[in-house]
């Protein structure tokens, strides 16, 4: 049984301002698995996952108070670490698709020019890679110099997630990845994730108690931001140890 972590939060508090909205969180995330946070909203689970690739720096007056987070063994919060450099690392989805104004194929090589890549035997091979990967390359490979805003929604999200794949993280943080998306693309997005987590840790983010049973090998509950209960999905679900976390489950609150 896979037991290396790869994510170690250790009694952290971070505030926006004086407003403390995540309290003692302690946890570890394991390798090459799938995460879920489950909770209402408001309880912290998505600042949490911002504060995996320092997202939350973007936000005035957003400060760890106490505690650590550490990737890799490296608390990724020391004024060492260099913040591009970690958000290769640890990539990001985001709840509503964002891809850039650009063709489909520059979505995919941006990243990689910034990097300062500039063979284009290389790029091609990434971008049908991650094309690939996401289930679209046969899709699109006849159009890879059309705008990527014409495609649709859940073409735009896998898009995105493939655009985050091609830095070559080794962590994907997903916030929310399908709520914008129809049934059948949420079940596109759902199997792809299952084939990622054999290359990638991932961290969900999800209100869909269903989809988090589905996708997960762990699930941690959050409320008014502290970390209730966190164990295997299974137990989460079937059998809570928290009242709480039963009361959210069963849907008697939130």
């Amino acid at each position: 049984m896979n037991t290396k972590a790869v994510i170690q939060v250790e009694q952290l508090d971070f505030a926006y301002g004086s407003t403390q909205v995540l309290s003692n969180i302690t946890m570890q995330l394991l390798e090459r698995e799938v995460t879920a946070f489950i909770g209402p909203s408001g309880c912290g689970k998505t600042t949490l996952l911002r504060c995996f690739n320092r997202m939350n720096d973007l936000i005035n007056n957003a400060r760890v108070r106490n505690g650590s987070i550490c990737i890799s063994g490296q608390d990724i919060y020391d004024n060492t670490v260099d913040v591009t450099e970690l958000r290769k690392l640890v990539g990001m989805v985001f709840q509503k698709s964002n891809p850039f104004p650009k063709s489909i194929y520059e979505n995919i090589a941006y990243g990689l020019k910034i990097q300062g890549i500039k063979a284009k035997s290389e790029l091609n091979a990434t971008v049908e890679e991650c094309l690939s990967v996401t289930g679209l390359w046969d899709e699109v490979k006849d159009r890879l110099h059309d705008s990527a805003l014409s495609l649709s929604g859940g073409q735009q999200q896998r898009l995105c997630i493939a655009r985050a794949l091609a830095v070559k993280p080794e962590i994907l943080l997903m916030d929310e990845p399908c709520s914008d998306l129809d049934p059948i693309a949420t079940a596109r997005i759902e199997e792809l994730i299952h084939e990622l987590k054999r290359r990638y840790t991932i961290v969900i983010v999800t209100h869909n108690m269903q989809q988090a049973a589905r996708l997960s090998d762990r699930t941690a509950f959050f409320y008014l931001g502290k970390l209730i209960e966190y164990d295997v999905t299974d137990s989460i679900f079937m059998n809570p140890q928290n009242e709480q976390t039963e009361a959210y489950i069963s849907g008697r609150f939130g």
